[in-house]
């Protein structure tokens, strides 16, 4: 499985047997999409930067919301979780998913803003890789993020969400991913075009994979 980060909370997941992107985000945010295809699309919640499923071309089939999906061979579990602290009293809910693609389990927990309660931690532990916001606003931040990643215990942690030269604030401005870097106790880390993981080449503990935006 080959994965991409295409900004914000955006990603390319590029199996054998088909292709799937995370949360496409509207130009307002500063991110562009131009000339993205895919077969499935997976949707947090209903904000522009995480719902713009139009920007994907090739007729996607759209997941946005709780429950159980197989598409193209591709196993999705979506997990109601909260998009604050207040179990989402002031800004709603968000669905994160479990998805199975080539043999490997990636998560993409969207916008959660909180911990994750012993129901969703439950449905969503055994991830191989995990996507998490780490910048703060209205997702997680950088201490949170690290409470989390601990919470599911990944393999490999990607941070998505947070403050990019690219990145156009929209209300509240986003921190920098350094202050999750040093959360997790990690001083430099060389950005990567793009992650290649196979089960096999797993690490034996949680590391951190900073990937570059590619727009």
């Amino acid at each position: 499985m080959e994965l991409s980060w295409l900004g914000h909370s955006c990603f390319r997941l590029r199996g054998k047997d088909a292709t799937l992107i995370t949360d496409p985000p509207a130009p307002a945010t500063g991110y562009s999409l131009s000339r993205i295809t895919a077969d499935i699309v997976t949707i947090s919640h209903q904000h522009e930067g995480h719902n713009h499923a139009k920007a994907v071309g090739g007729e996607p089939r759209v997941v946005d919301g709780p429950g159980e999906y197989e598409i193209s061979g591709v196993l999705i579990t979506g997990v109601q979780t909260y998009h604050d602290q207040e179990r989402g009293a002031k800004l709603g809910r968000n669905t994160a998913y479990l998805i199975t693609i080539d043999d490997l389990h990636i998560c993409h927990l969207g916008d959660v803003g909180a911990p994750l309660d012993e129901r969703a931690q439950e449905a969503l532990s055994g991830a191989d890789v995990l996507l998490i916001p780490v910048g703060g606003g209205n997702a997680l931040n950088a201490e949170v993020a690290a409470q989390v990643v601990a919470q599911l215990e990944p393999r490999i942690v990607v941070p998505m969400h947070y403050a990019t030269p690219a990145y156009k604030p929209n209300g509240s401005a986003l921190d920098p991913v350094e202050k999750f870097l040093r959360e997790m106790g990690v001083e430099t880390l060389e950005p990567l075009q793009k992650l290649a993981v196979t089960q096999a080449s797993l690490p034996p503990e949680t590391q951190v994979a900073l990937l570059q935006y590619r727009g």
